[in-house]
């Protein structure tokens, strides 16, 4: 029997690091039947953490979610005593278990399966077979890039660019030296998918790795990591030492003329860096600034050196490209789009995690079916996708499919893969202000459209939520965002105004009642709303006045409270303290 603890950052932070603690504790001092405790990483059930998975000598899993310290008890005691009965109140529900049973895992296959740690895991799942084959039948390097060409794999990274299209240009250009990056800083907010993967599965990115170096000839790959992921380095470098001793990094790999090394570097956080140029700068030791194109990274990249990048989630679906040949994974998705793409589904909804599914399904399946739709039985109201770059989705777009091609319709972008959901209590003026002031804040200032416009449009957009509005805002926000979009050197900045268009495409009544009305009809915006109790509703409990800051509520046994509209900060608490929904917001 085994017990499996998810230990993904989720999973730590949720308590999964003193729920192993106090397993292990008992185990060591009684152990009858031989239980042996392990670690695996995030399985993409955020919601359930802290998860631990049983399994039985048979193989028959029994999944326990949302477990504290004192659970571990009930568990020790069920493994000891036989009777696995006596978990029933902390086991997976069906409900709960349809999240994963609705997937198609690809890059994500092993993440929450195998322990991290043990490359004997990877290997026991078809762990290096893909570079193995690949050395060992002495495929070509056209061979290797014509099942990605055949996959239809595309650059998972946000812009959809081609995989074999850029592994092409790396190999044809000339140059003695060649390098394979990875672009795994991860700066979108709301989004932890590469983070996943890493924590999760090194071994599949190293693998997909390797692969990519030998189709172009490099000789170094560089894996490019926020330094916010310690936990994902700490397994990446472990899973780097033990390639090495296994054969499959260094010199002479697999007894073959390919010879490969693995070098890690920790970035500062700099969203700009997911530009390729930008990352290369970082490399060099010089600030994150994008270069202007072309050359392109393929012909002129690292040290002006031929340099192919792609992300984490493209490069952990090469090796099940190789094992299960190109034509399957183009066999999942739509015409536009091969394969599958992970989401990183947060924000208003049910069941928040890790999302995989084959391109082609709608926007409704992932946040209702998968998602289990709304918290608090709101009503849906928008999605973000793609983060900063991306869009607002409404909820008349929710049946859009899934593709690169559909969603850049909508005025959104695939991006990397999160996925924020928003219900009715969310401004959409506000909004935009959010998503626009990260983009302000990361732009590197290389270009004045990226370093003057985003903040001039952040400048209008703070005078609408502050109820300062003028007549003709939003036609200025439109205009500053085309030539922003027209004038900006790289991505970040070309993309930046899409929050801003697309929320004024679909919420444009929004703006207009912040500016026209001096109101925000999500309730949401402070200097335009006021608190204010029923006193129909007002039980005389006092909850709302003992959680004011400020003393702004007065009242007492026999007269209903009252908010002094002069003194209140409009902090809220006293609404979520109310249990008879007395306090409103005006």
């Amino acid at each position: 029997m085994k017990l499996i603890v998810g230990e993904g950052s989720c999973g730590l932070a949720a308590g999964a690091g003193s729920v192993h603690a106090r397993l292990q504790e008992l185990l060591d001092q009684s152990n009858p039947n031989n239980v042996q405790l392990g670690i695996t990483g995030c399985i993409g059930m955020c919601f359930l953490e802290p998860i631990v998975d049983l399994y039985e000598d048979d193989g028959t899993l029994h999944r326990l979610v949302k477990l504290t310290e004192k659970d571990a008890d009930t568990i020790y005691d069920a493994v000891t005593s036989g009777d696995l009965g006596k978990l029933g109140d902390i086991t997976i529900t069906d409900d709960d278990a349809s999240f994963l049973s609705q997937q198609t895992r690809v890059a994500l296959r092993d993440c929450g399966i195998i322990d991290p740690m043990n490359i004997d895991d990877y290997i026991a799942r078809d762990g290096y077979k893909a570079i193995s084959t690949i050395l060992k039948e002495g495929w070509t390097q056209e061979e290797v890039i014509q099942q990605i060409d055949e996959a239809g794999l595309r650059g998972r990274g946000g812009a959809g660019f081609p995989t074999a299209f850029k592994w092409r240009a790396a190999r044809d250009a000339e140059g003695d030296e060649k390098y394979l990056i990875c672009n795994a800083d991860e700066g979108d907010p709301g989004a932890f998918m590469d983070r996943a993967v890493i924590e999760g599965d090194p071994h599949n990115l190293i693998e997909g790795m390797l692969i990519g170096a030998y189709s172009i000839g490099a000789e170094t790959c560089i894996v490019y990591v926020r330094a916010e992921y310690p936990l994902a380095i700490v397994r990446l470098k472990q899973a780097i030492v033990d390639a090495k001793a296994r054969g499959f990094l260094g010199k002479n790999i697999l007894g073959s003329d390919f010879s490969c090394d693995f070098i890690i570097k920790q970035g500062a956080g700099a969203f700009v860096c997911g530009e390729e140029t930008a990352l290369i700068e970082s490399l060099q030791g010089q600030r994150g600034m994008p270069r202007l194109k072309p050359p392109f990274p393929a012909q002129a990249g690292y040290w002006y050196k031929p340099s192919n990048i792609n992300n984490v989630e493209t490069y952990a679906n090469v090796p099940w490209i190789i094992n299960n040949g190109g034509a399957a994974f183009s066999a999942m998705g739509t015409e536009d789009s091969k394969g599958t793409k992970v989401f990183a589904l947060t924000g208003k909804v049910r069941r928040g995690g890790l999302v995989e599914i084959p391109m082609g399904k709608t926007l409704r399946h992932v946040i209702f079916d998968i998602g289990g739709g709304i918290r608090n039985d709101k009503e849906f109201k928008a999605v973000q996708l793609g983060g900063p770059s991306g869009g607002c989705i409404p909820a008349e777009k929710l049946d859009t499919i899934i593709d690169y091609k559909a969603l850049g319709a909508t005025g959104a972008i695939m991006g990397s893969g999160g996925m924020v959901v928003m219900d009715e209590s969310t401004c959409m003026v506000g909004m935009a202000k959010f998503f626009l002031d990260f983009t302000a804040k990361e732009s590197c200032g290389k270009c004045v459209a990226c370093r003057i416009g985003t903040k001039r449009m952040l400048d209008i957009l703070g005078r609408i939520v502050d109820g300062k509005g003028e007549e003709g805002d939003i036609e200025k926000l439109e205009e500053l965002c085309i030539a922003i979009k027209d004038d900006a050197l790289c991505g970040l900045g070309q993309t930046a105004p899409n929050p801003v268009l697309t929320t004024i495409r679909y919420f444009r009544n929004e703006f207009e009642a912040h500016i026209a009305d001096k109101s925000c009809p999500a309730g949401e915006c402070r200097e335009l709303i006021s608190y204010h109790i029923d006193p129909d509703k007002c039980r005389r409990c006092s909850a709302c006045a003992r959680q004011c800051p400020v003393n702004a509520i007065a009242g007492d046994r026999n007269t209903p409270y009252e908010i002094n509209t002069d003194l209140c900060i409009k902090c809220g608490n006293c609404r979520t303290a109310c249990k008879f929904d007395a306090v409103h917001v005006h």
